[in-house]
């Protein structure tokens, strides 16, 4: 399995070559127009990611988190919700790699077979990075009106939190 994980990528580009060559086209002028166009698109996008990661940024630096960590422990307590998780549930809606960082360092601590590790890998795995999806999807497709998208996009992110911790607590 190991050989075969290594060598797909090979694989997929001969067989991308293979045809290319074979219905006698310029492969590699047709590489290069799309990595032209992969940097336009990357360049469009990029003002959005910073603002996302610089938003994240703050949120973690100025221990706001931390202070929503604080006021909603109460309630976690009550629902048999391990604290711990909940700058996990607080970040991923908005980060991808802030929640793994976040997942890594409670797995880390805790161990990924603990109660929190499987919440946790649960979470990241059925939960999506909401508002960076919609921010980079709705900047590139040019909407400025993403309120309809977003609400429900946030109650599949809550159902998914939601089903991690009942599932775990079953």
């Amino acid at each position: 399995m190991t050989f075969f994980s290594a060598m797909i990528i090979p694989i997929i580009i001969s067989i991308v070559l293979f045809i290319g060559l074979k219905e006698k086209k310029n492969v590699y002028d047709i590489f290069v127009d799309g990595a032209k166009e992969g940097i336009k698109i990357t360049l469009k996008l990029f003002p959005t990611m910073i603002g996302i990661f610089l938003a994240i940024y703050m949120l973690r630096s100025s221990g706001f988190i931390d202070f929503l960590v604080n006021i909603f422990s109460n309630v976690t307590k009550f629902f048999s919700i391990p604290s711990e998780v909940l700058p996990l549930i607080l970040i991923k809606p908005i980060s991808g790699s802030g929640s793994m960082a976040i997942a890594t360092e409670l797995m880390t601590k805790f161990g990924p077979d603990s109660n929190i590790g499987i919440i946790a890998a649960t979470i990241m795995a059925s939960s999506e990075t909401t508002f960076y999806v919609i921010a980079l999807y709705m900047s590139q497709a040019k909407v400025k009106n993403s309120r309809k998208i977003v609400i429900p996009a946030l109650l599949a992110d809550f159902a998914s939190i939601i089903s991690a911790i009942i599932f775990f607590n079953l």
